[in-house]
């Protein structure tokens, strides 16, 4: 049986540009290793021209005598705007306007390895939870992980900081976007944050794998 071996890229194009996504339209081929190839078939993804990888960050602290995690509440258009107005059936139809995640931030470009990510991770919580942390006290929780690999590249990259003072926090600056506009924090025993991702309380899959990664990791 004969094996695939690489791709072949026919055509290119962008189809579309200039804001924070853009579409790449490719035309490919797949190469045989018995020297055949597939007929041609198109293929679209997505670029994100100010960095593609991402990174995801457990806050925590063990100041009250448990562990605690920070979830922040912001705005996601997405899923306020293209859930309500898709034609397709889904399970459910519930409204979103806010939703619920770790602090999480784009890898941008300067960000290389280790330290990179861990200056991006304390960057990130200063500016979407307005605590401060020393980027060499981030915890690196394993390998990245590719969270939606059939229309994006991004790696999802995990992380943890832990707060000695919760009481300490700063004002949430964000970046200075209106999609910022409105966030707000809350801590949550590390358990029950996790038990709320599994009941549908909070859905996004980053938090409840950062949050489990964070568990495994203080034991």
């Amino acid at each position: 049986m004969s094996r695939i071996v690489s791709l072949e890229v026919v055509r290119e194009q962008q189809v579309g540009g200039g804001g924070f996504l853009t579409i790449q339209r490719l035309t490919l081929r797949n190469q045989r290793d018995d020297g055949t190839v597939s007929r041609d078939y198109d293929f679209d993804h997505l670029l994100r021209p100010i960095g593609l990888d991402a990174i995801a960050v457990a806050l925590f602290t063990r100041a009250r005598g448990r562990t605690e995690v920070l979830l922040r509440d912001g705005l996601r258009p997405a899923l306020a705007l293209g859930r309500s107005a898709s034609p397709h059936p889904m399970p459910d139809r519930q409204p979103y306007l806010f939703f619920t995640e770790v602090v999480a931030g784009i890898v941008e470009a300067g960000d290389l390895g280790e330290e990179g990510l861990r200056r991006r991770a304390a960057l990130e919580v200063a500016e979407e939870a307005g605590y401060r942390v020393d980027p060499a006290e981030v915890l690196l929780l394993g390998a990245g992980a590719f969270p939606s690999p059939a229309i994006l590249a991004e790696k999802l990259w995990l992380a943890a900081a832990e707060v000695a003072d919760p009481s300490a926090q700063g004002p949430l600056e964000g970046d200075g976007s209106p999609m910022e506009e409105g966030a707000v924090t809350r801590w949550l025993e590390l358990d029950k944050a996790i038990a709320a991702c599994v009941a549908g309380d909070i859905e996004d899959f980053k938090t409840e794998l950062v949050l489990r990664r964070l568990r495994d990791h203080l034991g």
